[in-house]
């Protein structure tokens, strides 16, 4: 029994992170004035999302934070399960302030998608990625929306905003997902090949996105 402590507390900090990135698109989402543009969230393909980051990861490199990251592709409906990813690294453009951070990453084209599928990858480096414009109706046409591969945003005392990730590092978490899936499984495997089904928890962070973004991925 002792021996499966580690794997038990795993799985419920799964489903207590998931439940925690579900309320923060939702949230983020509902916000009438301040929110994601829609327009931005319709053509992405992919959505990260790295609940709680703690003050000072991106500056000393000595903390990190773990999130969800789900993708869609043409042709194939819906949202994928829910992989594991952490971010380490880099420096916040814009400082918000605040013990924990909320980040959101969209994931806007197949290049960024594939970035994704690596075993770690540079934002700035391999992706370009640039800080996200915010409110609903805010058009996509901007200079950085029209490049960027990833665009990025925080949350941090309510105050939701653009922000700039260069120099930080993303990797897949095989611990975290074969905690959450039984087996030690990829990134790619997960959100392209569609190996596995989410989790009830997987399942409501996804829904969570569906709710305000079709299925079927925009042109």
């Amino acid at each position: 029994m002792l021996l499966c402590t580690p794997v038990l507390l795993a799985k419920t900090k799964n489903v207590e992170r998931l439940e925690e990135a579900a309320s923060v698109i939702q949230e983020v989402m509902a916000a009438p004035d301040k929110g994601i543009p829609q327009d931005l969230l319709d053509k992405a393909n992919c959505v990260v999302v790295i609940p709680g980051m703690k003050k000072g990861a991106f500056v000393v490199g000595a903390q990190y934070g773990k999130g969800y990251v789900t993708c869609r592709q043409r042709g194939i409906r819906g949202w994928s399960a829910p992989a594991t990813v952490r971010v380490e690294g880099g420096s916040v453009g814009f400082q918000i302030g605040g013990t924990e951070t909320d980040v959101i990453l969209l994931v806007m084209n197949q290049r960024g998608a594939d970035s994704l599928m690596k075993s770690k990858f540079t934002l700035g480096g391999e992706a370009q990625a640039a800080a996200g414009p915010v409110g609903r109706s805010t058009t996509a046409d901007t200079d950085a929306a029209m490049r960027a591969e990833i665009l990025s945003y925080s949350r941090s005392r309510g105050v939701f905003a653009g922000i700039s990730l260069k120099g930080a590092t993303m990797r897949e978490d095989l611990e975290s997902n074969e905690a959450m899936y039984g087996q030690k499984l990829t990134t790619a495997e997960i959100v392209r090949d569609r190996k596995v089904k989410p989790t009830p928890a997987g399942a409501k962070f996804v829904a969570a996105i569906e709710k305000y973004s079709p299925k079927e991925l925009s042109d």
